[in-house]
């Protein structure tokens, strides 16, 4: 009897799955990729898709959002065709999962179809607990890429090296600190300006190159800039240009950077759709479409139109075109402040 009480009492033991880090991702039948930091869970499953197509390119790939799913979705998707294609299917807010996704998803990892992908995206929260317990619990053979928050600086330049080392860029140990100096409080925007810098400037990125684009004050980039203006603060945003050029900035590059921002804008402006279809049709990650989202608020079409006519004749302007770059910019920056109404 004492024998069968303690092995009643004994906790039942688990088969832990592999943890990994983002950059770490590999295919498994399901992929629960949980954490706050959208970035990093972006990375991932796109490192994680373009994996699956590199092994075949024949990969279909399909989305589903967890909170508007309808029942016999993901059976449907995930059912074998008629040639046999490997499947990618990406579930995005199973934070907020519908309680026909939750039952579908459970009933799935009874049963996991072959040559398919599920990537199930939770960010936090308690909806959707007993999904991922049993998937931490080892059923339907998963594994879980972590996405925490980024939270010390050798961190955040691991980040920023591997951006420029999946593009086949080199960049220098300092210019790495730079860049993490000047977008510490944000990874969507430490992202963004390495990617601007490998679409703007050939060859290697040193400290040099990075302190002409982001140089000077550490929280005065050209990013704090446009976004001021684009906010329609406009004299927070002419004192954050002043600051900027003041420690030597360039007004190229920030022009660049209104660019990069209102071109986002506009390819959001109108469209219709959930954040993570949204993002796969315009070829965009889901935190750039929910920042382009908040971005247009105030905004309409009309200003956005004349906003990209400013913004190319300025680009001129500071290019030579004109004497006076500053007030090219100054000008510019009154008509963005304004949403494009000036």
């Amino acid at each position: 009897m004492a024998a069968r009480t303690a092995a009643r009492a004994a906790p039942k033991a688990k088969a832990a799955i592999p943890q990994l880090a983002w950059n770490a991702v590999r295919p498994a039948p399901v992929v629960l990729v949980a954490g706050p930091e959208d970035v990093l869970a972006e990375r991932a499953i796109g490192l994680l898709r373009d994996f699956l197509r590199t092994e075949d390119p024949a990969l279909e790939v399909s989305d589903l959002e967890a909170d508007a799913y309808r029942r016999g979705e993901l059976l449907t998707l995930a059912s074998p065709s008629l040639f046999g294609e490997p499947r990618l299917i990406r579930v995005s807010g199973v934070e907020k999962a519908s309680d026909d996704f939750l039952l579908d998803a459970l009933d799935y990892l009874e049963q996991t179809a072959e040559s398919t992908t599920l990537v199930l995206r939770h960010r936090s929260g308690q909806r959707g607990k007993k999904l991922l317990d049993a998937i931490r619990a080892g059923s339907g053979g998963g594994i879980e890429i972590v996405c925490a928050e980024l939270k010390k600086d050798a961190e955040k330049q691991d980040f920023a090296a591997t951006e420029f080392r999946s593009a086949g860029r080199k960049v220098s140990p300092g210019a790495l600190r730079a860049l993490v100096g000047a977008f510490s409080d944000d990874l969507a925007e430490l992202s963004a300006a390495c990617r601007q810098l490998m679409a703007d400037a050939p060859g290697d990125i040193d400290e040099k190159l990075v302190a002409k684009y982001y140089g000077g004050r550490v929280e005065t980039t050209a990013f704090t800039v446009a976004d001021a203006a684009i906010a329609g603060r406009h004299g927070e945003a002419l004192i954050a240009l002043r600051h900027a050029l003041d420690s030597g900035a360039d007004p190229v590059p920030i022009v660049a950077a209104f660019a990069m921002k209102v071109r986002t804008m506009a390819k959001v402006s109108g469209a219709r759709g959930g954040g993570a279809q949204l993002a796969s049709s315009l070829g965009m990650a889901p935190w750039q479409v929910d920042r382009a989202r908040r971005d247009l608020a105030g905004w309409d079409d009309a200003g956005l139109a004349r906003t990209i006519e400013a913004l190319a004749a300025t680009d001129a302007a500071v290019k030579g075109a004109e004497r006076d770059p500053v007030f090219a910019l100054e000008r510019l920056i009154g008509v963005i402040a304004s949403r494009g109404r000036d």
